[in-house]
């Protein structure tokens, strides 16, 4: 049942922000354990994309390639990502992105938040601490891929 939540003030505005975490078919290129990432079917509807992605993840020689349902809705700047089948029991993992509480038009908070649990005690044991240690990584990976992007 490890979780792991950051809210992180980045330089870059929250548009900025939310499409870099929605442009998923990019995250092999600077993601940590993040090796593949292949989209089945994308559909849009009210102004949100419904995409259906397989992720492998790698650490050594252990690979896994799990499904999940990303829901992307740009008007609220919110992405919304539901587990559907690989070695997880669950995961559940959200993305906001909120304008600075200072009120200033600058940068954004971004707002990362990810639960999960290995089915597998054994791959949990494996694989949960670099799980851990790479979900601590991610926000900084996004916002140095950021940096690249739109500096």
């Amino acid at each position: 049942m490890p979780k792991f939540e950051i809210r992180r003030p980045v330089k870059h505005n929250a548009d900025q922000m939310y499409a870099l975490v929605a442009d998923v078919e990019k995250y092999p290129e600077f993601l940590p354990l993040c090796e593949a990432l292949v989209i089945r079917s994308s559909k849009e509807r009210d102004g949100k994309t419904l995409l259906l992605a397989d992720m492998t993840v790698g650490y050594k020689a252990i690979r896994e390639t799990f499904t999940t349902q990303v829901l992307l809705n740009p008007a609220e700047r919110a992405i919304d990502v539901k587990y559907i089948e690989g070695p997880f029991k669950y995961l559940d993992n959200r993305w906001r992105f909120e304008p600075p509480s200072d009120g200033s038009s600058a940068g954004c908070v971004v707002h990362f938040f990810i639960d999960y649990e290995f089915k597998s005690m054994i791959l949990g044991a494996l694989m949960g601490s670099m799980f851990d240690r790479a979900f601590r990584m991610f926000a900084e990976a996004f916002e140095t891929r950021a940096d690249k992007i739109y500096a």
